[in-house]
């Protein structure tokens, strides 16, 4: 099952994710993840990445596009994976359907969790809370004040793969408003009507 989970910051992606490895043994590619393997392994374009970080600037789309090609081909996503984080622009979108179909694969769903944003920016404060009352440090993301803008700039570049995907008709929407493991339980039930 190759699929992608869509959604903005704080949907619960990244919860949903590691609930589908866990279940069904699915690797999820997380760019940020790919990003370090690949600068620690010290692959031609880990180094070239590192580069580009080290100089403190974003790494580009080739890049993201080689390392995620590159993940692609390991043995533990012959049988599938889950793409959380990435694509993020329509550009990325396009070099994600050409790397598969230049393997022979498609991508089989993309799941979109519907949120309310005001519900959102409320979630993201809490787990800013409990975070800080754990005495663990906040993840810069999660920082109430700079919330906001990670949200419109989900809008601005993220936000229109809704579209592409849906007119490709692969989007499917879960209620990521939803009590947790309900969220997991719309998910399974389109991964299982998609196995049929």
């Amino acid at each position: 099952m190759r699929l992608i989970l869509l959604g903005p910051p704080g949907a619960g992606k990244g919860t949903q994710a590691q609930r589908l490895v866990e279940k069904h043994g699915t690797p999820q590619l997380s760019t940020g993840d790919m990003l370090r393997a690949a600068v620690a392994a010290q692959t031609p374009v880990g180094l070239k990445a590192k580069a580009v970080m080290d100089a403190g600037e974003l790494v580009s789309d080739d890049i993201v596009n080689a390392i995620v090609a590159e993940r692609i081909d390991q043995p533990d996503c012959a049988r599938g994976f889950i793409l959380d984080g990435y694509p993020r622009t329509l550009v990325q979108a396009d070099s994600v359907q050409k790397m598969l179909s230049d393997r022979g694969l498609n991508l089989d769903v993309v799941i979109e969790l519907v949120v309310d944003d005001k519900a959102l920016v409320g979630r993201i404060a809490k787990r800013a809370e409990e975070t800080k009352a754990a005495g663990k440090p906040v993840r810069k993301d999660d920082d109430p004040a700079v919330f906001p803008e990670r949200l419109r700039e989900y809008y601005k570049k993220t936000a229109p793969l809704i579209g592409y995907y849906y007119a490709k008709g692969l989007l499917k929407q879960v209620d990521g408003m939803a009590d947790i493991d309900d969220v997991t339980a719309q998910i399974e039930k389109i991964l299982g009507a998609h196995k049929r």
